[in-house]
C-alpha cells in the first residue's frame, strides 16, 4: 500500500452507475464531450475512444430538450456511466433522467430557486441516479460574493455546505458528490481543503477553464496533485482545450505521479541534445499513440542517442534509441535488436506486443 493509499480521507461511497465513488476506491477518471449531443452517432463514437483509453464517467452537455432525448439512445451504445450536465433549465434534468442518465451535475445556484431543486433532487432519488453538487466561482450566489468580497475558498464552501443542508438534510438525498472549482489554482487547493474538513460526502477534483494543453496540464497537475497527495479527492476531471482523449492521458499520469493508479505504459524519453541524429518528436509522439491502448503498467522508453540511450533508461521495460540510419530496440538496458532507423518504430511495436504477449502467457 503506498503513502498516498494509507493518508487517503475517508469519504462516503456513492455509485454513479455501476462505478464507485468515494470510500476508499480507486480515484475515478472522468472526462465531457465536445460533440452535439444531439448527433448520437458523433458523440457515441467519441465516448467508445474515450472509454478505450481508459475513461470510466463520461459528461455530456444537454443544452436543450433533444440533447436530453438523445441521451437514450447514446446510453444503449456505450459501456461507461454517463452523467448529464444541466444549466438553468431543471426541466431538462428531469427529461435526461427519464432517458436513463445515470447522473447529473448540477449547479444548484442557476436552477433558479429550491422549488426547482427540490423537482431534480426527488427525480434522481426516485431512479438511482448520483448528482454533483458543482460550485463553481464564476457562478457563485450574489450574497456570498458580497459576504466575502468575492469567490474565495471560504465562499464556495459556504455554498456548497448551504446546498447540502437542503438537499440531505430537507429531502433525505445522499447519492451525491461535490466540486468546488476555480480557474484560480490556489482558490480550487484551499476550498477543497475546506470543504474535506468539514465533509464526508466525494469530491469531484477539477480546475475548471484550466486553459490548453500546457497550462492546462500544468495548472491541474499541480492543483489535484496537492489535493491527491494530501489523500482529498476520489474523481478527477482534467479540463482543456483540446481533444478530451487528452483529458484522459493526463489524469492517468497525474494518478501515476502521486502513486495512485497505474494504468497503461509510462513513457520515459530524453530531452534531445546535440548528438540526437533522428526525428525523436514525431517518433516519441508516436509511441503515446500506440501506447493509450495499452492498459498494463509497463515502462517505455524513447531515446535519441544510441550511445547512452539503453544505459540511461535501462529500468524501461522495452526501449528503442535512434542514431544515423540505424536504430536499437532494448530490454533493461540489453540491446536485442539492430534496425534500420525507418524500421525502428515497427520493431518496437513488434516488441512491445512480445513483451505482452510473454506477461499474458506468464500470468495464466
Amino acid at each position: 500500500m503506498s503513502r498516498q493509499e494509507k493518508v487517503r480521507k475517508k469519504t462516503k461511497t456513492i455509485h454513479v452507475g455501476s462505478v464507485p465513488v468515494g470510500g476508499g476506491h480507486p480515484v475515478v477518471v472522468q472526462s465531457m464531450t465536445n460533440t452535439d449531443t444531439r448527433d448520437v452517432d458523433a458523440t457515441v463514437a467519441q465516448i467508445k475512444r474515450l472509454e478505450e483509453v481508459g475513461c470510466e464517467i463520461i459528461r455530456v452537455a444537454v443544452p436543450d430538450e433533444e440533447a436530453a432525448r438523445a441521451i437514450g439512445d447514446i446510453k444503449k451504445k456505450i459501456g461507461i456511466p454517463l452523467i448529464a450536465d444541466i444549466h438553468f433549465d431543471w426541466r431538462l434534468a428531469i427529461s435526461a433522467l427519464e432517458q436513463g442518465a445515470d447522473g447529473l451535475r448540477i449547479n444548484p445556484g442557476n436552477i433558479k430557486g429550491l422549488e426547482n431543486v427540490k423537482k431534480v433532487i426527488l427525480a434522481a432519488k426516485e431512479r438511482g441516479a448520483a448528482v454533483r453538487i458543482g460550485v463553481n466561482a464564476g457562478s457563485l450566489e450574489k450574497d456570498l460574493r458580497r459576504k466575502y468580497g468575492g469567490a474565495t475558498p471560504e465562499a464556495l464552501v459556504e455554498s456548497a455546505l448551504r446546498h447540502l443542508d437542503f438537499i440531505v438534510g430537507d429531502l433525505g438525498f445522499e447519492n451525491l458528490k461535490v466540486s468546488l472549482k476555480s480557474s484560480d489554482v490556489w482558490t480550487t487547493i484551499e476550498a477543497y481543503r475546506l470543504f474535506a474538513e468539514k465533509s464526508d460526502f466525494p469530491l469531484h477534483l477539477g480546475v475548471t477553464e484550466a486553459g490548453g494543453l500546457i497550462a492546462g496540464t500544468v495548472k491541474s497537475a499541480f492543483a489535484l496533485g496537492v489535493l491527491l497527495s494530501e489523500g482529498i479527492g476520489d474523481t478527477l476531471r482534467v479540463s482543456l482545450t483540446r481533444d478530451p482523449e487528452e483529458e484522459v492521458h493526463v489524469a492517468y499520469e497525474i494518478l501515476r505521479t502521486v502513486g495512485l493508479r497505474h494504468r497503461g505504459p509510462e513513457i520515459i524519453s530524453c530531452p534531445t541534445c546535440g548528438r540526437c541524429e533522428i526525428d525523436l518528436f514525431r517518433i516519441a509522439e508516436e509511441v503515446e499513440r500506440f501506447a493509450r491502448k495499452i492498459e498494463h503498467p509497463l515502462k517505455l522508453a524513447v531515446m535519441g542517442c544510441v550511445v547512452n540511450g539503453p544505459g540511461e533508461a535501462r529500468e524501461a521495460d522495452v526501449g528503442l534509441a535512434g542514431g544515423k540510419g540505424v536504430g536499437l530496440i532494448f530490454r533493461k538496458g540489453r540491446i536485442i535488436r539492430k534496425v534500420k532507423e525507418e524500421e525502428i518504430l515497427p520493431a518496437f511495436f513488434e516488441e512491445v506486443e512480445s513483451f505482452l504477449r510473454e506477461l499474458n502467457s506468464s500470468s495464466a
